[in-house]
C-alpha cells in the first residue's frame, strides 16, 4: 500500500481486552486486519485493574491503557476535559490521522471524539446498540449521542435497523452514516468433527444474564420445553444479576440434571461450549446485530432468537428460527427447530458463514468511510458552533460552551507543552518471523 493511503488511526473505547463481548471483538479484529492493509493502528482504553501503561498485542496491535478506572458498567467516570492532555499527547506522538470511536455508552469514546474535533482531527463513530426514546436514561444517553455526532465526519452502523435507530436518536444526515456488519473469525469457530447423535437434543444460551438478554424469557421458557420434550437438555453460559432467578427456577421445577449452569464462559472456551449443543437460544429484547448468533452458526448450530433489532438481518432464514420475544412463541420457535434438526448439516452451514462474514471485508468497506471522513473539509471553530446550536434551545448553547472551554483549554495546553516540545513515536516494522503473540498465559511473546 502506497503512503498516500497509509492511514493512522486510534481506535477509542471503554470496551476492551481484557473483557470480552461483541465491542471489543469487533475492534480487536478490525484493527488486526487494517494492520495487515498496511495501516498504523492504536487502540486507547482506560486500565483493567493493573493492566496499565502501554501493551502490545499479536500482530503489533499497540494498546495504551491510561490509568484511568471504570466507574460504572466498566465505563469512565465522565469528566469532559480531564482527559484533554493525555488525548492530545498520544494523538502527536502517534501521528495520528483519524480518531475512530466505539459504542455509545462509552464515555471515554464521546470525549476522545469531542477533544479530536476541537485539535482538527476527523473523527468517525460506530453505534454497536439500539436505544429507546422514551425511557430517562435513553433520553439522556440520546442527547449525549446528539452532542458528540453533531460534528463527526462520517457514523458506522452494525445493521440497518441501528442504522435507522442512530439516524432518528441523533439527527446525523442518513448519507453521513454507513451499514458495516460485525464478522467472525470462522477459522476459530468450527464445527465439531463427527455430527452430534439427535437421540439427545442440547440447546446452548451464552449470554450476559441481564433484562436486556431477555434473562426472565429463559425462566419461563425453559420449564416448558422441559415439560414436551423428555430428550431435551440445556447449557446456559454467562453470569450476571438475573442468574439467581435461574438457578431458582432450576430448582423449583427439579430440572438440575437438565439445566446445567456454567457461569462466566471465557471467550476461548465459547467454542467448545458451542460444538456441545444442537441449537443456539437467544432471547434478547434489544440487539443491534449480535455477534453470538455468528458465532453460533459458524459452528454449524441451528439458531432460535427473538424477532427484535438487527437479528433479522443477521443470517439466512434457512439458518434461523425467528419468535416474538413471548415466551408462547419462543416455545414454538423452538418446537419448529427441533424438528428441522436433522436436516441441518454443520458443515456445510460453517462454509456458507465463511462466505457470508469475513473481517477482512469488514476492513475495507470500514476504509472507504476513513476515506470519505479524510476527504472532508476542515472547518473553524465558528463554523463547527453552528453544528451544536439546533441541539436545543438551551442544550445547544450549553454545548457550544462546551466546546469554546475544550478549545480554550487546547490552546492553553499549546502554550504550556508546544507540539514541538512531544516526542513523536518513529515509525517501525518488525519481519513476519517476529511479529508480537500472547502465549496462553498472556504473556508476550516473539514467533
Amino acid at each position: 500500500m502506497g503512503d498516500q493511503k497509509r492511514h493512522r488511526i486510534l481506535m477509542v473505547s471503554d470496551f476492551f481486552y481484557p473483557n470480552f463481548g461483541g465491542v471489543e471483538n469487533h475492534i480487536y479484529y478490525l484493527s488486526q486486519c487494517l494492520l495487515k492493509l498496511g495501516h498504523k493502528v492504536v487502540v486507547l482504553t482506560h486500565a483493567y485493574g493493573n493492566r496499565s501503561g502501554v501493551r502490545y498485542m499479536t500482530g503489533r496491535l499497540k494498546v495504551y491503557y491510561i490509568p484511568w478506572k471504570p466507574f460504572l458498567m466498566q465505563n469512565t467516570l465522565p469528566t469532559f476535559y480531564g482527559t484533554l492532555p493525555i488525548m492530545r499527547t498520544i494523538l502527536i506522538r502517534e501521528k495520528i490521522s483519524l480518531v475512530h470511536g466505539h459504542q455509545a455508552f462509552s464515555t471515554l469514546c464521546h470525549e476522545a471524539l469531542m477533544h479530536a474535533r476541537t485539535m482538527g482531527y476527523k473523527v468517525v463513530f460506530t453505534d454497536h446498540s439500539l436505544y429507546g426514546f422514551a425511557d430517562v436514561g435513553s433520553i439522556h444517553m440520546n442527547k449525549v449521542l446528539q452532542f458528540t455526532l453533531a460534528d463527526v465526519s462520517q457514523a458506522i452502523c452494525v445493521s440497518h435497523t441501528s442504522k435507522e435507530n442512530t439516524v432518528l436518536r441523533s439527527g446525523l444526515p442518513p448519507e453521513k452514516v454507513f451499514v458495516i456488519p460485525n464478522a467472525v473469525d470462522t477459522a476459530m469457530f468450527t464445527p465439531a468433527p463427527e455430527k452430534l447423535s439427535h437421540n439427545e437434543i442440547v440447546i446452548i444460551v451464552i449470554s450476559r444474564l441481564v433484562y436486556r438478554k431477555g434473562a426472565d424469557l429463559l425462566v419461563e421458557v425453559i420449564p416448558e420445553i422441559c415439560r414436551l420434550f423428555s430428550n431435551v437438555r440445556f447449557i446456559v453460559g454467562g453470569d450476571g444479576p438475573k442468574r439467581v432467578r435461574l438457578e431458582e427456577m432450576r430448582e423449583k421445577n427439579s430440572l438440575q440434571d437438565r439445566v446445567e449452569m456454567l457461569g462466566a464462559v471465557p471467550h476461548a472456551r465459547v467454542r467448545s461450549v458451542l460444538i456441545s449443543g444442537h441449537i443456539f437460544l437467544n432471547s434478547s429484547l434489544t440487539e443491534a446485530f449480535c455477534i453470538a448468533i455468528l458465532e453460533a452458526a459458524s459452528c454449524g448450530l441451528l439458531t432460535v432468537s427473538t424477532r427484535v433489532g438487527g437479528v433479522p438481518e443477521v443470517l439466512p432464514d434457512d439458518m434461523i428460527v425467528l419468535a416474538e420475544p413471548d415466551p408462547s412463541d419462543m416455545v414454538r420457535a423452538i418446537r419448529k427447530a427441533i424438528s428441522i434438526l436433522p436436516k441441518i448439516d454443520p458443515q456445510v452451514m460453517h462454509l456458507r458463514m465463511k462466505k457470508l462474514y469475513n473481517w477482512h471485508d469488514v476492513a475495507k468497506r470500514t476504509e472507504i468511510v476513513y476515506d470519505r471522513a479524510l476527504g472532508c473539509s476542515n472547518q473553524n471553530l465558528v463554523d463547527r458552533l453552528s453544528r451544536y446550536l439546533p441541539c436545543g434551545g438551551w442544550a445547544g448553547k450549553l454545548f457550544c460552551l462546551v466546546m469554546i472551554i475544550d478549545f480554550l483549554l487546547w490552546r492553553l495546553l499549546q502554550l504550556w507543552q508546544p507540539t514541538e516540545d512531544i516526542e513523536e513515536v518513529p515509525d517501525f516494522s518488525l519481519p513476519n518471523s517476529e511479529c508480537p503473540e500472547f502465549k496462553e498465559d498472556g504473556s508476550l511473546s516473539l514467533r
